[in-house]
């Protein structure tokens, strides 16, 4: 069940975010489409309510409840931006918006848009420890909570990795190339920037 509501929430996450830029857009309805964004937490909350019970009502803790509080912490460290990001291209494609800005290539510049993208996956990382904790609190000693410290395991990874990958862009900037560079470089530039748009 908790699995089928994770899915659930994850489909009614792009239907709400769809929605609400089609009203605020597509419609001239500012109102409605704010109100359909801003309905986007009910979801999580939604998904903790029944985690909780599912708990309380002696369900053994597994692998499902450790996912669904990773879900939520997800959501809360990224939804935001993912939704900052999609508006500012609905804006720019349909209503006459400002392309989107691109982040920095080199220098301190990109090393500081790098901590940012980082910073965003260690809150949500961060948010996912706290309610995977909360939920070994609420077991206790009756139930076995390994699975959930085995999801607390992983939610350190995504920190570490991350904090490493914002690092390198500190401690070995990316210089810009000097110009007439040949195509090799401009390519590499090119495909390194992809990858870092992914992980915002």
């Amino acid at each position: 069940m908790i699995v089928g509501l994770i899915i659930a929430c994850e489909v009614a996450f792009w239907v709400l975010l769809a929605a609400g830029l089609a009203f605020r857009y597509a419609f001239r309805m500012p109102r409605t489409g704010l109100a359909l964004l801003l309905s986007e937490p009910l979801l999580e909350i939604v998904l903790f309510a029944v985690t909780a019970v599912d708990l309380r009502n002696g369900a053994e803790p597994d692998w499902r409840h450790g996912l669904a509080a990773v879900y939520i912490g997800f959501t809360v460290g990224l939804g935001h931006s993912t939704i900052r990001w999609a508006d500012a291209r609905v804006a720019h494609r349909f209503a006459g918006g400002p392309p989107p800005v691109k982040p920095p290539r080199y220098g301190t510049a990109r090393a500081v848009h790098e901590w940012k993208v980082a910073g965003r996956w260690i809150l949500a990382s961060v948010v996912s420890l706290a309610l995977l904790q909360g939920a070994v609190w609420y077991v206790g000693d009756a139930g076995d909570a390994g699975s959930l410290r085995a999801w607390q395991t992983r939610m350190l990874w995504v920190i570490g990795i991350n904090v490493v990958i914002a690092a390198s862009y500190t401690l070995f900037p990316k210089r810009e190339p000097e110009s007439g560079g040949n195509s090799v470089e401009k390519s590499v530039d090119s495909e390194a920037d992809a990858g870092t748009s992914s992980r915002q």
